[in-house]
Order: C-alpha cells, then structure tokens, then sequence
C-alpha cells in the first residue's frame, strides 16, 4: 500500500533532491534550467524555503514514500493570512509516477492548509505544456477546475511568476473538508 509522509525541508536531501528534478521529465514542465536543479541551487532553495516558512510565507516539505524515501516536493507558498489564501506546487521524481503519491501528499497538504493554516482558498495551477500536471489535478474530485475567469487576478500573478500562459484551478475550504469527512465516514 502507497503512503507518503510529508517532512521539513533538510539540507542533508539536497543531493537526490537534485537527481530527482533535474530529470528532463520533471525539469523541462517546470520551465527550470539544468544550473537551477543543481546540488547547489538545491540547497539554496531548501535554505530558502525554511527562511519564508520561520517568515509565515511558505510551507514547503519533502514528500517520503512508505520506505522514507524522498520522492518530491510539495509547496504552499505565497500564503496571504488575510485573504486566507495560498497557492500550491508539487513535483514528484519520475520513478515514482502514476503511483498515487502525488494525491496523498495533496491531501495532506491541504488537511494542513485548512485545519492548522485556516486558509479558504489554495490554487492550484500548472503551465498549459504542463500536461501531467493538468491531469493529475483534474482527477481530485473536490478541485474546481478553470477558474481562470472567477480569480482573474490570480491568474496574471501565476503567470507572471512562471512567464509562461497557465490554467488556473482552485480547492476551497468548504469543497475540501466535505470530501474529507464523507471519505473518513466511510
């Protein structure tokens, strides 16, 4: 059986961090360059991502399979406490795909960003080229998909960041928590 446990970003995993991202399959949707998924830019990103979490900004953690294997990474990042919103980034290693640990590690990304963060809102978005990306994200059934036009403004922010035309979809709060517990009844 497929479980993920999501733990801090720790520098001692920047090297297969490395090795994991910089596969083309996993490099080139993310629009990031060969010297971006170094060792070095690793660690970089991982001192990084534990300053904006001590910040209140990021909450970044290392997706390990059920043999504690780091498999990828998974990002709330550009938290906005007062508009209790946030988006999310994930990336899994190529060995490990179609296997399910992406939608574990999302679930328990999102138990996160809606119990202990209270936010209302994570968006989800992807590169349009991005089409692993976009299919794993349309199967989540508690994901509103396209909602380009209902957040318009977050849109033009995603894009920005990746300078590149995206989809923009979102999880709410509410949506969220009903399959949750609907799931947990069962």
């Amino acid at each position: 059986m497929q479980k993920v446990y999501l733990q801090k970003l720790d520098i001692f995993y920047a090297e297969r961090m490395s090795q994991l991202i910089s596969e083309p399959a996993v490099r080139e949707p993310l629009g990031l360059t060969e010297n971006e998924t170094s060792v070095a830019s690793m660690m970089d990103f991982i001192r990084e991502m534990q300053l904006e979490e001590m910040m209140g900004n990021h909450v970044a953690r290392m997706i390990m399979n059920e043999d504690f294997e780091l498999i990828g990474v998974i990002t709330l990042h550009n938290i906005d406490e007062e508009m209790q919103t946030s988006h999310m980034s994930t990336w899994i290693g190529e060995p490990y795909w179609g296997k399910g640990y992406t939608r574990l590690a999302k679930e328990k990304m999102f138990y996160h960003a809606f119990m202990e963060r209270h936010l209302r809102t994570v968006f989800a978005g992807a590169r349009v080229e991005n089409f692993r990306s976009r299919k794993a994200q349309r199967k989540l059934p508690y994901m509103r998909c396209n909602v380009e036009r209902i957040y318009p403004e977050e849109l033009l922010r995603l894009e920005r960041r990746e300078q590149a035309y995206c989809i923009l979809n979102a999880v709410e709060r509410t949506d969220f928590l009903n399959w949750y517990y609907q799931r947990v009844a069962i």
